[in-house]
């Protein structure tokens, strides 16, 4: 069978273009914050504080200032993207086989989180940030979270590309339905040895 022509993958971030652990970021927090680990997790997490961020239905500032309250000290934009950057190791071996793919293709990230991770994201993927910059969108931004059907075609409305001609990768296969059921192309991703096999499948490699 011919593989549907791509024109353009759009990446799922935590568990795809980087290693994401809970544990280390909330160790970065608590350390600065002088804070026992499970005030930082209650505070960050218990609390449905992050959903919220991630979902959009708060903005950014008042995310701050609910998470510095939270934690009884000072948690700005720079010492939160600090903390989300502990937390977070690219994964070398998939940033390759993205900068192996044809100059020609555009690529984009989809990710839940909040509007921060668009200045966190070029930190943590420098190498391939280039053919990724102008088109990382966050859930926080989109006001809707992945599986939410919603969130894939506000995702290419707002890249302008077409379902059809559009390649989607996550490691959660619950995204991987959503994006099917959007009409994107979607495959299930959790490293580069699976990554390279969709790749292949789909002629990108």
């Amino acid at each position: 069978m011919t593989p549907p022509r791509i024109r353009r993958v759009l990446f799922d971030f935590d568990g795809v273009l980087a290693h994401y652990r809970h544990e280390l970021r909330i160790g970065h927090l608590a350390r600065h914050a002088e804070a026992g680990h499970e005030q930082v997790r209650e505070v960050l997490f218990a609390s449905g504080l992050e959903t919220e961020y991630d979902g959009g239905l708060i903005d950014t500032d008042t995310y701050l200032g609910r998470l510095s309250e939270g934690l009884g000290a000072a948690i700005d934009s720079e010492t939160w993207i600090g903390s989300r950057m502990a937390g977070s190791l690219a994964d070398d071996d998939v940033l390759r086989h993205v900068q192996s793919l044809d100059d020609g293709l555009e690529l984009g990230v989809l990710t839940n989180n909040g509007l921060l991770m668009t200045q966190a994201i070029p930190r943590i993927v420098a190498p391939v940030f280039p053919r990724l910059d102008g088109r990382v969108l966050c859930s926080g931004g989109l006001k809707v979270r992945k599986p939410d059907t919603a969130v894939y075609a506000r995702a290419l409305d707002r890249l302008g590309w077409d379902a059809a001609g559009t390649l989607f990768v996550d490691d959660v296969f619950a995204n991987v339905q959503g994006a099917r059921a959007a009409g994107l192309h979607a495959e299930t991703v959790t490293d580069a040895r699976s990554l390279g096999k969709v790749l292949k499948r789909y002629g990108l490699a």
